[in-house]
């Protein structure tokens, strides 16, 4: 990979006496879905925190289209076109979905286009167009991560960053998720995707990295990891 969208070397990452991340190098390309997977505890929501701005690397580089993020604060990194929807989703719960979707636009000031952009998240998430103006709060938890994912898409990101976003969530609720990320993947958005539902994952990603006590312990092509009996063995049930 010539020139990575997103180029992570020797990240170490610590918090509360805790070395969560230990030295790890990761890529995502232009218009790449790249899994990181790994059972709980494994390091990675830190990892997407550190990569959003949201903790302090400890020692490593973080360079995102061409440039180092060291002294870049989280807020800046949203301009610049990363955006990450957290774990557990965190919708602003008393605002209704169309004001949640335009914090998610904040950073801009094009109107006509947030306009327009919000057209497209009702068309890519028709359940939030019919509930535009409930509470958010009151959603299910599928219908919150639908919200959280249109929330970020609508900072325009090139690179999103997605953090567990089947926990919790009904089987049939998972696979809408996993469908519409497929569907923002085959857009050309590079993204990211941190899961314990590692087949899944899998599935729908290129390439992919196993994450154990905070280091890379396999990477590959994802249809690769997929049929690894290492991977198989931990995380597949085989």
């Amino acid at each position: 990979m010539t020139n990575p969208l997103l180029s992570v070397h020797a990240l170490h990452v610590s918090y509360g006496g805790i070395h969560a991340v230990k030295g790890i190098d990761l890529k995502v390309g232009v218009g790449e879905l790249v899994a990181l997977i790994g059972s709980n505890g494994a390091g990675k929501s830190t990892t997407l925190k550190t990569l959003a701005g949201l903790q302090a690397p400890k020692d490593g580089s973080i360079h995102y289209a061409g440039q180092s993020l060291q002294h870049t604060p989280a807020h800046q990194r949203v301009t610049m076109g990363m955006a990450l929807v957290p774990e557990g989703r965190g919708v602003f719960a008393r605002l209704t979905i169309a004001e949640n979707l335009q914090m998610g636009a904040y950073s801009r000031n094009d109107t006509a286009e947030i306009a327009a952009d919000l057209d497209k998240m009702y068309v890519l998430f028709p359940r939030l167009a019919e509930r535009r103006s409930q509470l958010a709060g009151t959603l299910s938890g599928g219908e919150q991560q639908m919200v959280a994912m249109a929330r970020a898409l609508m900072s325009r990101p090139r690179l999103l960053m997605l953090d567990e976003p089947s926990m919790g969530l009904a089987p049939l609720m998972v696979q809408k998720i996993f469908d519409t990320i497929r569907d923002i993947a085959a857009l050309g958005m590079s993204v990211l995707l941190v899961e314990q539902n590692a087949k899944l994952a899998l599935q729908v990603a290129q390439r992919g990295y196993v994450m154990e006590s905070g280091g890379i312990t396999l990477l590959g092509k994802a249809s690769e990891l997929l049929g690894s009996e290492a991977v198989q063995r931990a995380y597949l049930g085989g």
